[in-house]
């Protein structure tokens, strides 16, 4: 290998790195389309039942087993924690999770062909980026975007911020011309204190037409969401990126989390 290939893949690495550090865990900052939560490989589910199915694998996913037990365990960066600061560490951590929620306000009928609003409500999430998206089925790795389902995003969502500001920078990314009606958005601005017991609240707006055909529809929310920076204790201050989680990257203390299974009938 000659020394320039050499510095061309040092400086990818170091670009990887970068764009890891800021990235999942500061939201999806570059990627403005449909996403799904098979994507969220980094993130752990707070139960099995969101990974039906999946059996071994379904388990390993669970965060008490991917996130939680790496710390009580000090590995992955938690080893520079005592045992107590890492007790406390995880009892913030399952606070975030109790707290942070995702709700579908919706009619529970529609007539074919309408366009109708889904309102999400989104609270907690450590921020201070979090996402949201609709999808067909409240499962890590077989949902697919809700329009897969025959429901169409007919408009630009609306981000309503934990300030009740219209927040329009993160979807303006997207050229128009390619249209900004899509299943998934980021929410910025989201700041919750475990320790204080403090919980972001913010919301989206989804317009939505309604299929052509008479029937049942499945509508679900999907919660992207992170943990260890609503604790002092689950960051690192970084001199460029700020705080840094203190699993880095790859300690899973991400979550998905789905409401539950709705059906909306369109008469």
């Amino acid at each position: 290998m000659n020394t320039r290939t050499l510095l061309s893949l040092l400086a990818l690495v170091v670009l990887c790195v970068a764009g890891s550090a800021s990235a999942y865990p500061g939201g999806t900052p570059d990627f403005q389309t449909d996403v799904e939560p098979f994507c969220a490989a980094c993130h752990s589910s707070t139960d099995e039942a969101a990974l039906a199915g999946a059996g071994e694998r379904a388990r390993k996913e669970v965060a008490a087993r991917k996130h939680i037990a790496p710390i009580q365990a000090g590995e992955k960066g938690y080893g520079k924690l005592s045992e107590a600061d890492r007790a406390t560490l995880i009892a913030h951590i399952q606070a975030v999770d109790a707290n942070s929620k995702i709700t579908l306000e919706f009619p529970p009928q529609v007539a074919a062909g309408e366009n109708f609003q889904v309102t999400v409500k989104l609270t907690g999430g450590a921020g201070p980026v979090v996402g949201v998206a609709l999808v067909d089925r409240p499962h890590r790795w077989f949902a697919r975007s809700a329009t897969s389902a025959g429901w169409t995003v007919v408009d630009a969502p609306t981000v309503i911020g934990p300030d009740g500001s219209l927040q329009t920078q993160w979807l303006g990314r997207r050229p128009e011309r390619y249209g900004r009606n899509i299943t998934y958005v980021n929410v910025t601005g989201v700041s919750s204190d475990a320790a204080a017991g403090t919980w972001s609240k913010s919301k989206v707006i989804f317009t939505l037409r309604a299929p052509d055909k008479p029937g049942d529809y499945p509508l679900v929310g999907t919660y992207l969401y992170g943990t260890e920076k609503a604790s002092p204790l689950g960051y690192e201050e970084h001199p460029i990126y700020g705080k840094l989680v203190r699993g880095t990257y790859q300690g899973k203390s991400g979550r998905v989390k789905f409401t539950p299974l709705h059906v909306i009938t369109v008469k």
